[in-house]
């Protein structure tokens, strides 16, 4: 991993450098932004070039061991902490999921969420940074380094840290060793226990641009027509992004099943969202999630359409070919609770809740919500 890998946000990538340089280092950080924007690479990518043995251009090497052992994941001067859920032990600690842990970085480097919930199984269960890992965190970081100049700790989504273990991690933060550097990744750096957050030297990173995340598509193989509308569809995300890239298929998938269940529901047809409610739970809940992504944007789109600006509109043909006869049942008078369904059903899936009964009522709301006549602007009413 390496800053050249670094999508867009040269500012963060120019301020983690020049700390390395001037080798004034602190010995904690926070890298905040939005979720699937490159976080998390960048903090692995700052390992790299801290520890790298021959830095070149500003940047690691790639290939001197310590920045193999970094890409490889098996550094043992780099520990990541990241939420769990209790299984067996009494006492969790990342550790205990290390195969999903490194199954994420490998599937997922823009680390999405939904897709850890479902490698640890966590069911309704929410994960947690336990105490436990803190008690980890303290014994490890009294052990000298093996081979690098420094020991890193990588905390995945602080904002996930037990009471109990932010009061611990602040002990260790007040105190801190010269060979530790402490590295922490949030989403959502609001949440983050104020005392901590204060200990924390700050580098927010921002949503890419639609032209940055095009190149990165192109310089990872896909043409340029496919990686601008894909980049104009992410929104600012290069987890979406790629999601798309690699779930073409499905993306048509679902576009069928949302034109099916738009249909069905204005026709009142119960028996057959019922029949598309079964099929639609046997996804898993992973899948049914983007599925809900996906109605989302398309509900948005569509209420874009009856504006008639196309160039605000992000559809492919196909989309759009559906959307100048439907467009019209998405207006003023029901966008906004469709959008509240929406996100009730992504809020109950992620909860694991029954998901044929999530669908079939969401789906039967639709029934509802399509028939529903715009509702007057008295705004612009003297």
């Amino acid at each position: 991993m390496r800053f050249a890998d670094i999508i867009d946000n040269s500012d963060a990538v120019d301020a983690l450098r020049k700390m390395v340089d001037s080798n004034r280092i602190p010995h904690a950080m926070l890298i905040s932004g939005p979720s699937g924007i490159g976080k998390m690479q960048l903090a692995r990518a700052f390992a790299a070039y801290l520890n790298c043995q021959n830095r070149t251009d500003g940047d690691s090497c790639g290939v001197c061991p310590a920045c193999r052992r970094i890409e490889a994941g098996n550094n043992p001067d780099i520990h990541y902490i990241y939420p769990i859920v209790k299984a067996k032990s009494s006492q969790p600690v990342s550790t205990d999921f290390l195969p999903q842990w490194h199954q994420l970085l490998k599937d997922s480097p823009y680390m999405d969420p939904v897709a850890w919930l479902s490698l640890i199984d966590a069911g309704n269960k929410q994960p947690v940074i336990y105490v436990s890992d803190a008690d980890a965190i303290e014994a490890k970081a009294t052990v000298s380094s093996y081979s690098d100049p420094y020991k890193i700790f990588i905390i995945w989504l602080p904002e996930k840290l037990h009471p109990a273990a932010a009061n611990k991690l602040l002990k260790t933060l007040e105190e801190p060793f010269e060979d530790t550097l402490f590295i922490c990744v949030s989403n959502s750096p609001q949440e983050i226990l104020p005392t901590i957050s204060s200990r924390l030297r700050h580098i927010e990173m921002h949503r890419p641009s639609m032209q940055a995340i095009s190149d990165g598509l192109i310089r990872k193989g896909v043409s340029p027509q496919t990686a601008s509308t894909i980049s104009r569809m992410a929104d600012g995300s290069l987890l979406k992004a790629f999601q798309m890239i690699s779930a073409a298929g499905e993306t048509e998938e679902f576009a069928a099943i949302f034109r099916d269940a738009m249909r069905m529901a204005y026709a009142r047809k119960a028996d057959s969202l019922r029949s598309l409610s079964e099929r639609i739970a046997a996804f898993g809940r992973e899948k049914m999630m983007r599925l809900l992504d996906y109605f989302a944007r398309m509900t948005r789109e569509n209420f874009i359409a009856n504006l008639c600006v196309p160039p605000l509109n992000i559809m492919s043909p196909d989309e759009e070919a559906f959307s100048s006869r439907f467009a019209p049942f998405i207006n003023y008078g029901n966008v906004e609770q469709m959008t509240s369904e929406i996100d009730a059903a992504r809020l109950d899936i992620s909860r694991n809740a029954n998901p044929k009964l999530v669908w079939f009522d969401f789906l039967l709301r639709l029934m509802i919500l399509l028939r529903m006549q715009p509702k007057k602007n008295t705004s612009l009413q003297s």
